[in-house]
């Protein structure tokens, strides 16, 4: 399930962060240990389980004050 029919995509960096984009805007770098396992969990994922992972690493970021 996407929000709105939009959909986050994400890059893994060498150093095992993991930038979260969305609309192709950086919403989110998730780094250290928190990102190490968000990339471990992302590359045995669906694409439905990639979704969810992803809007969670973002947390609340889309609360309406997003431009169009």
């Amino acid at each position: 399930m996407t929000l709105g029919g939009e959909r986050f995509e994400h890059r893994i960096t060498k150093d095992g962060a993991v930038r979260v984009f969305w609309e192709g805007r950086c919403v989110v770098v998730v780094g250290g240990d928190r990102g190490r396992k968000l990339a471990a969990a992302l590359r045995g994922a669906g694409d439905g389980e990639t979704q969810s992972l992803l809007r969670r690493a973002t947390g609340n970021f889309k609360r309406g004050n997003e431009r169009r």
